[in-house]
């Protein structure tokens, strides 16, 4: 690409590079000059104009940015997202229902290598999105860039990015509460909200004395898709009441807390095929915390391990709850 100022009588067909005024018309940068635009600068007394000139192998910043967004992802509705069309350069890439970002790093990271002109932003891996939320934008930043720089971005980035939606339909709670203990409505209405986010429906509540015995019948009634535990009484080791429940109940427990805060004493496990997870105290609140992350990575089918648990420590100290009743500060 050529770019630079030129004669406005030899600047029909190129792309002008900065807004201009031509008598009561406002010409805007990206704008392909016709001859009357070239007729109206004259008039205007503009003699000169700054533009940007495609040679032969180049592709206008349109073009690209579509073959690159088309290259990311060839087929949008098997992995759930939308494209918008190309406009300044700019293809976004949207959700087109809950679910979570699922990204080729390594990928994406050589596709921004090829040409610095050539980029894709993307929200962090396996966040969590609602529908229409934007989760890469691709943005050609000048006017053209070549041809095989395109073609060879769109090959490192094949198929790099993709949604991954819920495939659990029903999710069962099981409460088990303490006397004197806190109040469950918060607690329930914040997991509902959570539950409803990711598209399923919080189809079963039991709420039980917080005894292994009793926990154990409960959640082996339990009929949904997922099972979610919420004790009344913090769970602070592995075979303490609940993790002890979900064995009693014939489960198995994978791993008992994580290196993120707020949500340290999560638990993993599962019930035959269904998956349980032993929710911390803070999932009492709405505010984000480490059982967001294991609740929507479970719930959309990412397999989740206690290695990967065990990877969330960095970048897992998050904000504050204000509510928190044992402040980090304290």
């Amino acid at each position: 690409m050529k770019f630079g100022p030129v004669p406005v009588a030899e600047a029909e067909g190129a792309i002008l590079a900065h807004s201009i005024r031509a008598g009561s018309r406002k010409l805007r940068k990206g704008l392909t000059l016709s001859a009357q635009d070239l007729a109206d600068l004259r008039d205007a007394a503009v003699s000169e104009v700054i533009v940007a000139r495609l040679e032969p192998d180049d592709l206008h910043e349109n073009t690209a940015a579509a073959e690159l967004a088309a290259a990311l992802v060839p087929d949008p509705a098997g992995v759930n997202l939308r494209l918008t069309e190309p406009f300044t350069g700019r293809v976004n890439l949207l959700a087109r229902g809950p679910g979570v970002v699922v990204l080729d790093v390594a990928g994406l990271e050589q596709f921004n290598q090829v040409h610095p002109m050539i980029t894709v932003a993307t929200v962090p891996q396996h966040q969590q999105l609602a529908k229409d939320g934007m989760v890469a934008t691709i943005k050609v930043i000048s006017y053209a860039v070549p041809e095989g720089a395109v073609a060879e971005a769109a090959g490192a980035g094949s198929n790099a990015v993709q949604l991954a939606a819920p495939v659990y339909r029903t999710v069962g709670l099981v409460i088990s509460e303490i006397p004197g203990g806190p109040s469950n409505d918060k607690g329930v209405a914040a997991i509902r909200g959570r539950v409803k986010t990711l598209g399923m429906d919080l189809a079963e509540i039991a709420t039980v004395p917080h005894r292994t015995d009793d926990l154990a019948e409960a959640i082996k009634e339990i009929d949904s898709d997922m099972i979610l535990i919420l004790t009344g009484s913090a769970t602070s080791d592995p075979d303490d009441v609940a993790p002890a429940a979900v064995r009693a109940a014939g489960g198995v427990v994978e791993r008992f807390g994580m290196p993120v805060d707020p949500g340290n004493l999560l638990f993993l496990g599962n019930l035959g095929d269904r998956p349980v997870i032993g929710l911390p105290g803070c999932a009492r609140s709405p505010a984000l915390n480490g059982a967001d992350w294991i609740l929507s990575r479970i719930a959309c089918g990412i397999p989740t391990t206690g290695s990967d648990i065990a990877a969330m420590g960095v970048g897992g100290l998050l904000k504050e709850i204000p509510t928190r009743p044992q402040p980090r500060s304290g």
